[in-house]
């Protein structure tokens, strides 16, 4: 039997020691981990809004950071994350920061099965976790439609154009029937085939500037709705 000599050894143990790191930060609880020390409690009278995502929500700040300049907004959008990460470091990200309304746009990366298949139901199911958390804490709830998509770049053949209007359509009743508010990307967004325009996303997923311009004052609209709210 040869031996499988020093630099095999050497670099089996360092994809073995990374793959135990990522396995042990899943949902990537350092990532936000020192800046939430930074940010402190909220000023009083603070309107504090945490807007917690995926890449479509952390582009935002990247793409127009005049939309978050000079207001009480924070990103908290991870690239790549599915809803059960998020649910994971939900109370890290949203309920430590004491917002008065939290963001939620989620889902499209389940679809894609990033971190394996999910069903409707289980991505439905890890938005009411966030949500039911966020209201025991006294903070209120957006949760947003799934943005058009008529298929992943990076995993072809999904068909997302017919997914995301039915998992929207099963977040928009939960949202109703249960006093949240429910923000409507989607029917703004999408085309004839239920995707992203070009002018919107030039990948077909991930918003360009005109995509968030368009997003905008919509969600303005929603976070002051959700203020007024006993």
């Amino acid at each position: 039997m040869k031996s499988l000599g020093l630099p095999l050894i050497f670099s089996l143990f360092t994809l073995f020691t990374m793959n135990d790191t990522i396995a042990q930060d899943w949902p990537n609880l350092k990532h936000f981990s020192e800046d939430n020390k930074k940010l402190g409690e909220p000023q009083a009278n603070e309107d504090r809004v945490v807007f917690m995502g995926n890449s479509i929500t952390i582009g935002w700040i990247n793409t127009r950071p005049n939309f978050f300049k000079g207001k009480p907004y924070i990103n908290r959008g991870i690239s790549g994350q599915t809803t059960p990460q998020m649910l994971l470091r939900f109370r890290q990200d949203v309920i430590d920061l004491k917002p008065k309304v939290v963001v939620i746009l989620a889902g499209t990366n389940d679809i894609a099965g990033n971190t394996g298949p999910a069903t409707p139901k289980m991505i439905v199911d890890n938005i009411k976790s966030m949500a039911q958390l966020a209201r025991a804490n006294g903070i209120k709830v957006i949760i947003s439609s799934v943005l058009p998509a008529f298929d992943y770049p990076w995993r072809p053949g999904l068909k997302p154009n017919e997914k995301i209007p039915a998992l929207n359509t099963l977040l928009k009743e939960y949202a109703e029937a249960n006093g949240h508010i429910y923000l409507d990307y989607f029917s703004v967004m999408a085309d004839d085939n239920n995707g992203l325009p070009k002018k919107y996303a030039k990948d077909g997923v991930h918003p360009t500037a005109a995509g968030y311009a368009l997003m905008e004052p919509l969600v303005e609209t929603a976070i002051k709705e959700a203020l007024q709210r006993q």
